[in-house]
């Protein structure tokens, strides 16, 4: 198997850090390894999972103890968590990250704090729904909220931002449509009165969504950003049914902004692949799918690199809270590549030399190109 230990990743999409007391216990750190928030599931069902169980062998290695959560967890406390971080990222050869902040918590690590914390350069991604909320409790009218929207993507790439993130398959779907300024502005005042009452908000109307998001496309399209949109799997509130990035083509049809989908649309990375093969300006990225996928990586894989261009996929983990996801997704993700290019020279459809290269391009160039970090390591 092509060992890609030695090719340094960019992690184009992940979220901060929380403070080491967040996973310090058992059920702290179980619960990272689902995307299901029910305490049961935690408890009775993630320890007989693959993903965990392999995870809590490579970390015993890693950290030279006895193979069991309570050893992993006591070897892991018994390390400064600085240093804990820093070990892991270096092991994981990860060479940069685009940080998401929008997804955290209270105990989620700040930008500046990420930047002290990790052994690599991080940069921000400007999440647009959490913006949008934050603003219709801030401004008092429709007008002030969009324009104060407008003008804080439009300054996205001053204030350091190097791409935008959408959320909206989570709250109202991918079927993004072309409501008009009337229909935002009547869906802007029940969540006023929403914010005014509780001091918060959750946005899921659609008129306002996508209506918001075609200001965003305008000004990422004026600046140059690539727009990220979670699709597939995810959240509890993500519902697949309207989840599936192919309800993206008439929104991905009329505009030239550079688009990535997140997750590899999982389950539905055959229609994710596809949109990526078809359009010069979509790009398909394969967190979370890895790797939570596990054994079932190379399949998936080897779908996806038999439809799209190899210059079109990117690695990413969207890892969150505990540093150990980013060392977990980096190693499943190589292995699954791996796995995969090793096949495609075994059945002399790639060189060696071309296997390699595409390797390099898919875990870190491709990334680089189109976030414009050439320069950042």
């Amino acid at each position: 198997m092509m060992d890609l230990s030695d090719v340094p990743l960019v992690d184009h999409h992940a979220h901060p850090l929380s403070r080491p007391e967040a996973t310090a216990d058992a059920a702290g750190f179980r619960r990272w390894f689902t995307e299901s928030t029910d305490p049961d599931v935690h408890v009775q069902h993630v320890p007989q999972t693959l993903f965990f169980q392999t995870a809590v062998r490579w970390l015993a290695e890693l950290l030279d103890c006895e193979p069991t959560l309570e050893d992993v967890l006591a070897a892991r406390a018994a390390r400064p968590y600085h240093a804990w971080v820093q070990t892991l990222f270096k092991d994981a050869n990860i060479g940069l990250v685009l940080c998401d902040y929008g997804y955290g918590g209270d105990l989620a690590y700040g930008h500046d704090e990420m930047k002290a914390l990790l052994p690599c350069p991080v940069r921000p991604l400007l999440r647009l729904e959490t913006l949008a909320q934050e603003l219709i409790v801030e401004q008092e009218t429709f007008d002030a909220m969009v324009d104060a929207f407008v003008a804080t993507v439009d300054r996205s790439r001053t204030d350091g931002y190097v791409a935008l993130k959408s959320i909206a398959a989570y709250r109202t779907g991918l079927a993004i449509g072309r409501p008009d300024r009337d229909e935002a502005d009547a869906a802007f005042v029940p969540l006023k009165e929403e914010a005014r009452r509780s001091g918060r908000v959750r946005l899921a109307s659609k008129p306002l969504v996508d209506y918001l998001l075609w200001q965003a496309v305008a000004q990422a399209s004026r600046q140059e950003l690539p727009l990220q949109f979670h699709t597939g799997f995810g959240d509890r509130d993500a519902d697949l049914r309207h989840a599936n990035p192919i309800h993206l083509r008439a929104f991905i049809e009329e505009t030239r902004t550079p688009l990535v989908l997140l997750h590899a649309g999982w389950p539905f990375y055959r229609e994710a692949a596809h949109l990526a093969a078809l359009y010069p300006h979509v790009w398909l990225d394969v967190s979370l799918a890895i790797p939570l996928a596990t054994a079932g990586i190379p399949n998936m894989l080897g779908d996806i690199l038999g439809m799209a261009p190899f210059s079109k996929i990117l690695f990413a983990t969207d890892a969150f809270t505990m540093p150990e996801m980013f060392w977990l997704a980096a190693r499943w993700g190589r292995w699954g590549l791996g796995q995969v290019l090793q096949q495609f020279v075994q059945e002399g459809f790639l060189s060696a030399e071309e296997a390699w290269r595409a390797a390099w391009v898919m875990l870190g160039e491709n990334a680089r190109s189109l976030y414009g970090l050439r320069r950042e390591y």
